[in-house]
């Protein structure tokens, strides 16, 4: 027994001195982390197993935090083993394959679009070849621009100005419309006299005019057709005034109702000093007021009470006279130094009616004609129409849509020139669809009117009847058919753009050469 427990005592002695050992490192490292137990006195924990159990669950606490020294929390030190075997698959998988189903960026399966760089280098491209021709042309013939040769193109004698005359005689026509319509108005002439009294106003809108510009030999070309310009606007306003008048007397009927007189355009001032413009009813818009805004309002149809702009914008009228002076004298630099040499060495082949030749002018003339004409339409449709409107504070812009994306020719005419295609609709498309017409033939009506001002405006002014515009316009009817039918998409946007660069030139070629042959004795 007592060697038994001789052999005992030492063995549990050895292991009370191991764990109370292990005791005392823990009191160790708590007395090197700054504890205070045998600073004050105090013993140590009895039960060191307790200690590691408290050292084991604050390791698992902290699992989920910050480690102070890696930065790294417990979880992710846990994940990193998976990822990283992930990662290393999928480089290896991307190592293995580096092919995909797809399609190539030019295909139109691929669903691609941006296609900006390579519009950017067409500007480039375009830029550079123009600048060569440009380049060429003053080398060639040098500076032939001339201000003062502008005037002389309005003005034979400078103390005779026909042009302007004729266009100050045009109120007349105005105010022979407004007063019929008042007397329409109180009833006493009838509706069917009204009718004819603004019929032959209307034809003497177009007669007048034309017949004075072929009759005064100091009348010449470009004033001819800025006059007969003028005419044909107002005869396309004033159409507009006694329809839409003549509806407003159709529904005072229907309804029977007291009229009531008022101001054409009065005002009532607010508190932030702009004005607020007070609706119109018949026949309180018959007054001079109200019928010289419509008639410097840019549009053609008129209405008894136009949207209009809250304030005017200096700023962006500025804007608008800068661009309208800048591009006017661009027109004039270009048609100076690049039109009229191109079209003056084009006579020579025309007489000699050499075909290659030909065919190599007109390319040569197709260029400029094509940037002038589109330089014409931002002067005119935006820098031109734009200041008018802020002028007057009309508040309808919409003067042209996106004629450029036009896939058919029926959808360019409908949206280049939206004052004119807003008069047609209203005026003339839509009642003669009301009669029961055939749509087509109401479009082929539509162009044929077109067509006959188109000839007007030309040759009238050039004292010449070759009807080459009116071929022009009355061809864009098969031609609408046939890319209507047959091509779409780009296809049709292409074609679109090519009777815009090559018709134009044509026409412009053959009336030139006409008038050459006729006012210079040439012969074919």
């Amino acid at each position: 027994m007592s060697d038994s427990t001789e052999m005992r005592g030492p063995v549990t002695r050895r292991r009370r001195t191991t764990i109370s050992g292990s005791g005392n490192g823990a009191v160790g490292v708590k007395q090197a982390n700054g504890s205070k137990w045998h600073d004050a006195g105090e013993k140590p924990p009895q039960y060191p197993a307790k200690a590691k159990t408290d050292e084991l669950s604050r390791h698992a606490s902290n699992n989920g935090k910050v480690n102070r020294h890696t930065g790294v929390s417990g979880q992710q030190q846990l994940a990193n083993t998976p990822r990283k075997q992930k990662s290393a698959a999928e480089d290896i998988n991307e190592r293995l394959s580096c092919h995909v189903l797809q399609e190539s960026l030019l295909s139109s399966a691929s669903g691609y679009s941006n296609y900006r760089g390579i519009l950017n280098w067409c500007v480039v491209m375009l830029v550079l070849s123009n600048a060569r021709l440009f380049l060429e042309n003053i080398i060639k013939y040098g500076i032939l621009v001339d201000p003062i040769q502008v005037v002389s193109l309005f003005l034979k004698d400078p103390y005779s100005w026909p042009s302007a005359c004729l266009i100050i005689v045009s109120n007349v026509f105005i105010l022979a419309a407004l007063y019929t319509e008042r007397r329409l108005a109180v009833g006493t002439i009838s509706e069917m006299t009204g009718l004819i009294l603004h019929i032959i106003n209307l034809t003497s809108l177009l007669i007048f005019p034309s017949a004075t510009v072929l009759t005064l030999t100091s009348m010449t070309p470009v004033g001819g057709v800025l006059s007969l310009g003028v005419y044909t606007v107002l005869f396309l306003k004033l159409y507009s005034y006694q329809d839409t008048n003549r509806w407003c007397r159709e529904i005072r009927q229907a309804k029977a109702k007291r009229l009531t007189r008022s101001y054409s355009c009065p005002s009532v001032a607010q508190s932030n000093g702009s004005a607020v413009h007070a609706h119109v009813s018949y026949p309180g818009n018959l007054t001079h007021r109200d019928m010289y805004y419509f008639i410097f309002a840019p549009t053609l149809c008129y209405q008894l009470n136009f949207p209009r702009s809250p304030r005017i914008r200096k700023r962006f009228l500025m804007r608008r006279l800068f661009e309208m002076l800048f591009f006017m004298q661009l027109l004039v630099g270009l048609i100076q130094q690049w039109m009229v040499p191109t079209i003056q060495n084009s006579m020579k082949p025309f007489q000699e009616m050499d075909f290659s030749r030909m065919v190599e002018r007109l390319l040569k003339l197709a260029v400029p004609n094509h940037l002038i004409w589109l330089i014409f339409f931002y002067w005119f449709f935006h820098s031109s129409m734009n200041f008018v409107a802020e002028l007057l504070q009309f508040g309808d812009r919409e003067f042209y849509k996106d004629w450029w994306n036009s896939e058919t020719v029926t959808y360019f005419w409908a949206n280049w020139n939206i004052p004119v295609h807003k008069w047609c609709l209203r005026h003339f498309y839509k009642p003669m669809l009301k009669k029961g017409i055939n749509r087509f033939l109401a479009q082929t009506a539509v162009f044929l009117v077109s067509a006959f001002f188109h000839e007007y405006l030309v040759s009238v002014p050039l004292k010449m009847f070759r009807l080459w515009a009116f071929m022009g316009m009355m061809a864009q009817v098969p031609l609408a058919w046939f890319v209507g039918r047959f091509l779409n998409g780009n296809y049709g946007n292409a074609a679109v753009w090519m009777s815009l660069i090559i018709g134009q030139p044509v026409a412009v070629l053959m009336y030139v050469h006409d008038y050459y042959v006729i006012h210079h004795g040439g012969t074919t």
